[in-house]
């Protein structure tokens, strides 16, 4: 079986994130990571990978130079190789732009599994993993909270509103996890050093058979038009109890929208 895991570079989650208010785009020049819910989608490929060693692991990724640092990390974790989707001419792509990247990437490939997780934290689209498949022409199950694979199935369960639902799908497939999937490994001192030799495959445009019309931001499907900055935070409303403090504390609630009163 071959599988396939999409990572992401994102901000660090612990640290503070701006937008570049001249292009409209994520500040990428401070501390970024691999996103912990890709990670968590890698750690669901290495244990399919632990019951059978035949499998191969392939992390995937679109991003600047700096992102091999990411994949080398993946490797370290235990996938045996990866592919690094990087040109000046891919920078500012949106969701559809990078959907399109991948299938060009991965499809050829025929990956029997691509696993991705849900959305990443720094765009919250989760809308790459179902426009991925749609363009691969493969089924889909998304935000699966639990997974197993035998026979050449997919099982697992997907979170809804209202609790989950039982899914199956026939592999090939693509599939996006959320945080409740696992809890990714740490590498170890033989995977980091063994990480270093492991191939990594580095893909441009031309490579990827898109044209110049097809990438890039400027071509995006979907832009930035306008960035707000957050107002800084308010000291907040004190309500002291003077005997009226339920009341108070209602009145406040309603004029919020968060009651009715009277009800």
């Amino acid at each position: 079986m071959k599988i396939a895991v999409l990572i992401k570079q994102v901000p660090d989650t612990w640290g503070e994130r701006h937008i570049d208010t001249d292009t409209g785009r994520t500040d990428r020049t401070a501390d970024v990571v691999v996103d912990e819910i890709d990670l968590k989608a890698l750690e669901v490929a290495l244990r399919i990978k632990d019951a059978d060693k035949t499998v191969v692991v392939t992390v995937a990724t679109m991003g600047p130079s700096t992102a091999l640092k990411g994949l080398r990390d993946a490797l370290a974790m235990g996938a045996d190789d990866a592919i690094h989707l990087t040109d000046d001419a891919l920078v500012g792509s949106d969701a559809q732009q990078t959907a399109r990247a991948l299938a060009a990437a991965l499809g050829p490939r025929e990956f029997d599994l691509i696993l991705a997780g849900n959305e990443a934290t720094d765009g919250r689209g989760a809308a790459v993993p179902a426009m991925l498949a749609e363009l691969l022409g493969l089924p889909q199950a998304t935000f699966l909270r639990s997974l197993e694979v035998s026979g050449g199935v997919l099982t697992g369960e997907r979170l809804t509103d209202r609790g989950h639902a039982d899914v199956r799908v026939e592999l090939p497939a693509v599939i996006s996890v959320t945080e409740q999937i696992a809890e990714a490994r740490f590498a170890g001192l033989r995977g980091i050093l063994s990480a270093k030799k492991k191939p990594v495959e580095t893909l441009d445009a031309t490579a990827l058979g898109l044209a110049p019309g097809e990438v890039g931001g400027e071509h995006a499907w979907t832009r930035v038009v306008s960035v707000t900055p957050r107002p800084a935070r308010s000291a907040g409303t004190v309500i002291t109890d003077d005997g009226t403090g339920a009341t108070q504390l209602a009145d406040f609630l309603a004029a919020a929208s968060f009651i009715k009163k009277g009800i």
